[in-house]
Parts: C-alpha cells; structure tokens; sequence
C-alpha cells in the first residue's frame, strides 16, 4: 500500500510539473497573438491601397501581363501550403495539411495537372518528407511572426516559376493553402489561387475601386505611363498577398496553441485531483492498515499475559 501512495505521489509532481509548462506556453501564446494582431492591422491600410491601385490598373486599362494572362489548359500548379514551425497548437497544422491534399488531388485527378509543392513550415515540410514526396522549395523559421521580407522571399520564387515556361519547369497557376484568422476560437483553413492574378480584396471578393462616398468609381493619373506602373505593382501585390497569408496564419498559429495549452492546463489540473483524492484514500488506507496491526499487536500481547 505504501508504494501505491508513494506512486500516486510521484505521479501528482509530474502532472504539476506538467501543468506549470503549459500554463506558462499559455501566457506565452496569449502574449504572442496581441503582436501578430498588431502587424496584421498595421499592414492592412498599405494592402487595401495597393489593391485599389492594382484593381483599377487592371479593370480600367487593357494592358497585357504575364501574370494575369491564363493559360488555355494549365498543365503545371504550384501549390504553397502554410504551416507552422513547431508543434503544440492543437489541430492547427493538421488541418491545413488536410485541406493541402484535397487541393493536391483535386488538381491531379479532376483538372489533369502536375502539383509542385512549395512549404513554409517546419511541420508541413517533415510531413511531406516522411511520405516521400518532392518538395520544390521550403522556407521555414518564420511561422510565428512572418516579415515582408521573408514574404517577398517566397513570392519572388513563386513568380520565377509563373513566368518560367512550362516546358523548362515553370507553372501555369499559383494556389495557397492557408489559415484564416476569424477569431481567437476560430481559424479557418483556405485555398485560393494566386496567379494569374484576380485582384480580391482581404474577403475573397472581387476587388472594385470606389470613390470615398462610394458613388463613383475613383481613377488614378499614372506616372510615367499604367504599363510601366503595372509592371512595378503586380509583383508588390503578389508579395503583399503572401505577406497577409502568413500574418494570419501566424496569429492563427498562437490562437491554437494557446487554446491548446489552456485544455492541458485545464486537464491536468483535473487529473491532479483526481490523483491527489486516490493518494489521500490510499493514505488513509495505510493509516487504518497500521491501526489494525498495533490493535492486533495489543491483543496478542495481552492474551500472551
């Protein structure tokens, strides 16, 4: 009985111990989602008016680009899946991963097309490694708090491959798996396709220029011409539509981790009571075991006499 207790002790300090590390990621996570929050609201005044400059070069002017002509019957995708660097956040990753494949089948079996992988992502990269799977490129380090710099990175590889023949390697379209920051209790995972390019705005929708009360749509004098200015824009908005992909992914990244931590703070708490009432019945059992031995002993001993 006394090594009954003694395990049931031992195993209540490794659950506390347990509790105390993921009630600290908890409060770690929870301060991490107020920064991501943050870079992602400074950086929406920036893509909203780049979108709207984009849109209107786009709908207002008939200029032909690369990367808004599309192919007649696309033979290559790039398929970018965003994932996180490090485990604990709960079913962040796997749902990503998951809707990935979906994308991936899709475009092999219902459209015909090669899928070259491209990851960002410690998570989605080993994923794919332990099924044997070719990745064409993979950036991880940054899941957490993404920079424009590390976007720019990826875009610019994704865009090499967009205006690369198909023949000599390159890709007729561009889609990104990703996570959708709704709310600190909901990420959702997305696909869309980035290339050739449809200017949308950050709902999905299709982006329309507008003047500031809204009744008239709003026109831009270009400087020195709208090709030359298209030509500077286009990879901006690419960069910028990664860019605001990994921003919320990352605040998605956090928001899962913390709710993560917090149901195993929750948990094991739950199991330290419930170990801390088997020690004290196990305790008490001892107690009463040694009672009846003294008891017992007594007797002997006055009968003895």
């Amino acid at each position: 009985m006394g090594s009954s207790l003694r395990e049931l002790r031992q195993r209540r300090r490794s659950v506390t111990a347990t509790k105390k590390i993921t009630r600290a990621m908890e409060l770690i996570a929870s301060s991490r989602i107020v920064k991501a929050q943050a870079a992602a609201r400074a950086a929406m005044p920036y893509t909203l008016e780049l979108t709207k400059a984009v849109s209107m070069l786009a709908s207002a002017y008939d200029l032909d680009h690369p990367l808004l002509v599309e192919a007649e019957k696309p033979r290559r995708s790039a398929l970018l899946v965003i994932t996180s660097d490090r485990g604990l956040a709960g079913a962040y990753s796997a749902n990503v991963l998951k809707l990935g494949e979906q994308v991936r089948t899709y475009l092999e079996e219902e459209e015909g097309q090669e899928v070259d992988l491209f990851i960002t992502g410690q998570k989605g990269l080993a994923y794919h490694e332990f099924r044997g799977r070719e990745v064409a490129a993979s950036w991880t380090g940054f899941s957490e708090s993404p920079s424009a710099r590390d976007a720019k990175t990826v875009a610019d590889e994704l865009v090499k491959r967009f205006l690369t023949p198909t023949e000599e390697g390159g890709v007729d379209e561009i889609h990104i798996v990703s996570t959708r920051f709704e709310s600190m209790l909901k990420q959702t995972p997305r696909a869309t396709r980035l290339l050739p390019l449809v200017v949308v705005d950050d709902d999905g929708k299709q982006e329309a220029p507008a003047s500031a009360n809204g009744d008239e749509p709003l026109f831009y004098e270009f400087e020195p011409d709208a090709r030359t200015v298209l030509d500077a824009l286009l990879p901006l908005f690419v960069s910028n539509r990664i860019h605001t992909a990994l921003l919320q992914a990352g605040a998605s990244e956090l928001a899962s981790r913390q709710q993560a931590m917090k149901s195993a703070t929750d948990n094991a708490q739950q199991l330290i009571e419930q170990l801390t009432r088997q020690a004290n019945q196990a305790r008490q059992a001892e107690i009463t075991q040694e009672i009846t031995e003294i008891v017992g002993g007594a007797s002997a001993l006055s009968e003895s006499a």
